[in-house]
């Protein structure tokens, strides 16, 4: 597929993408016009990449982390050096918090809705024709 293909499906502009290729996170072969093509796999390796940098990890730890992603897995010990390794610590418990609280915020956000739809179920959303959302009572016969 080509860059723009990768960039819409991914969520990724193509300046990011070949910035990925720069840094050897992605490759790409070459049509006979000089366009990029890349294979489907990297559609997947494109969101992986994405969500361990906004995990915080640097792209030079992302580079060496990469090969584990894959199956099977193909995992450089040279490369795991001591500092490579605290630092996947670090991000690792930095993950785990943010996991936390994550799940956190989840379950008061449901419980919150939960709450809710029990205490007022004659409540609904409702759109406008302009598109706009409003809130609304449903219709109540008189007398109720």
């Amino acid at each position: 597929m080509r860059i723009g293909e990768l960039s819409e499906r991914t969520g990724t502009s193509r300046r990011l993408l070949r910035y990925y290729e720069e840094q050897g996170l992605i490759v790409s072969a070459r049509e006979p016009n000089g366009y990029r093509d890349y294979d489907e796999a990297f559609v997947d390796r494109v969101m992986q990449i994405r969500g361990l940098l906004d995990a915080g990890l640097p792209t030079r730890i992302i580079k060496q982390i990469l090969p584990c992603l894959n199956k099977p897995r193909a995992i450089h010990f040279e490369e795991a050096t001591p500092e490579m390794l605290a630092t996947l610590e670090d991000e690792c418990r930095r993950m785990n918090e943010r996991i936390r609280c994550l799940e956190r915020n989840r379950d008061a956000v449901s419980a919150y809705l939960a709450e809710v739809r029990r205490r007022q179920p004659e409540r609904r959303v409702t759109a406008g024709a302009d598109g706009s959302v409003g809130r609304g009572r449903a219709a109540v016969p008189d007398g109720v």
